[in-house]
């Protein structure tokens, strides 16, 4: 979710047009998210995902209908 509202601000403030401009965007926005990711997993000391709370989901729910 951080990624994708880092992405958004940065898009609106910068006027981003077209794909180029747009992926742009996407790519400091996740290394935001990234980032933010990696630091709280240093100050804490625990992983944000792992085995234990990782999703698992069937093949069935994987597969798009």
């Amino acid at each position: 979710m951080l990624g994708e509202a880092s992405t958004k601000e940065i898009t609106v403030n910068k006027n981003a047009q077209g794909f180029i401009e747009n992926k742009k965007a996407a790519v400091e926005g996740g290394t935001i998210a990234g980032n933010a990711r990696k630091e709280l997993e240093r100050k804490s000391g625990k992983k944000v995902a792992s085995k234990e709370n990782y999703k698992h989901l069937t093949q069935k729910q994987k597969t798009l209908k």
